[in-house]
C-alpha cells in the first residue's frame, strides 16, 4: 500500500510540474479530463486554460491534450480555436460548458443565446496525427416558435437537419432532411478559423458548421 501510494505521489508530482511548464503565461486553469484518446490504453491529459489578456470577444480559450511518453508528459496536441472566447455566449455569458471523453472521442460543448438559444458539440478523434472533427451536434431556436437540430457525421458525411416548428403560423410546417456531404476537414487547429457553410438542397436551409 505505501508503495503504491509513494509511486502515485510520483506521478501526480511529475504531471503538476509538466502543468506548470505547458501553461500559458496569464492563464488559469479552467477545467481537466483524463482518458485514453490515441489508443494506446494509457490515459491521455486534457487541460483547459484561460488565458486573461482579452481578446476581441473576451478572454481565450486554449486546450491542450499532454501525453506521456518515456515517462516525460508532453503536449500531443494544442488550439486556441477549438473553444469559443468567453464572451460569445450572447446575454448568457461564457458558452463554454465543459469537456468530457467518450470512448476515445474528445468532447467539446458549447451554448448561448438569451430567449433564442443556441447549443452546439464537438466530437474528435485523433487520427491522421492529430484531432479531426467527426461529429457536429446543434440546436437553434425558441421554445414555442421553432427549434432547429443538426447531426453531422463527419466521417460518413451524414448530414440529418429538422426543424420544430411550434408556431407554424408564423414559420411554417415542421421540415426535415437528410444530405450527404462528404469532404468536409476540420480539425482542432483550423476549427475557429474555419466555418464551413452548407446550403440544404430541398429546404434550403443554411447550415453553419
Amino acid at each position: 500500500m505505501k508503495r503504491y501510494l509513494l509511486i502515485s505521489s510520483v506521478i501526480t508530482s511529475m504531471y503538476c510540474s509538466a502543468q506548470k511548464a505547458f501553461q500559458p503565461e496569464n492563464s488559469i486553469l479552467t477545467e481537466t479530463a483524463d482518458g485514453d484518446l490515441d489508443g494506446d490504453h494509457v490515459p491521455e491529459k486534457v487541460n483547459v486554460y484561460t488565458i486573461k489578456a482579452e481578446g476581441e470577444s473576451g478572454e481565450v480559450r486554449e486546450i491542450q491534450i499532454l501525453k506521456k511518453i518515456n515517462q516525460q508528459w508532453t503536449i500531443l496536441e494544442k488550439s486556441t480555436n477549438a473553444i469559443l472566447d468567453s464572451d460569445s455566449g450572447g446575454m448568457m455569458g461564457d458558452p463554454f460548458s465543459g469537456i468530457s471523453i467518450e470512448k476515445g472521442i474528445l468532447i467539446i460543448s458549447h451554448f448561448g443565446g438569451s430567449s433564442w438559444k443556441w447549443a452546439f458539440t464537438d466530437k474528435y478523434r485523433y487520427q491522421n496525427g492529430h484531432f479531426e472533427l467527426i461529429g457536429y451536434t446543434g440546436s437553434s431556436g425558441r421554445p414555442g416558435d421553432y427549434m432547429k437540430y443538426i447531426d453531422f457525421n463527419l466521417s460518413t458525411g451524414q448530414l440529418n437537419f429538422r426543424n420544430d416548428v411550434d408556431d407554424t403560423r408564423q414559420y411554417g410546417p415542421s421540415q426535415k432532411e437528410t444530405y450527404i456531404k462528404k469532404g468536409v476537414k476540420i480539425n482542432l487547429q483550423n476549427r475557429g478559423n474555419q466555418r464551413i457553410k452548407i446550403v440544404l438542397p430541398k429546404t434550403r436551409e443554411e447550415i453553419s458548421i
